[in-house]
């Protein structure tokens, strides 16, 4: 699955269903990386709240901020 996220967009988590530990739905991070695959994306995330974690597109959603978006 192809998605327009690149290194240093900043994003706010909007849903992360299949994780045993998630980020919280509202979280603002800044992606670090992005990884495609066949049919999902894999996209490494340093979220705000000082966690590192990845998503994978889908089952998660995010919404990539403004660049003038800071909180």
């Amino acid at each position: 699955m192809k998605t327009n996220l690149k290194a240093g967009d900043r994003v706010r988590l909007l849903s992360m269903t299949d994780d045993p530990d998630p980020i919280p739905a509202g979280s603002i991070g800044t992606v670090a990386g992005v990884y495609p695959q066949s049919d999902w994306t894999q996209v490494d995330v340093d979220w705000d709240n000082g966690r590192s974690l990845m998503i994978s597109i889908p089952p998660d959603v995010v919404e990539r901020l403004p660049a003038d978006k800071t909180n």
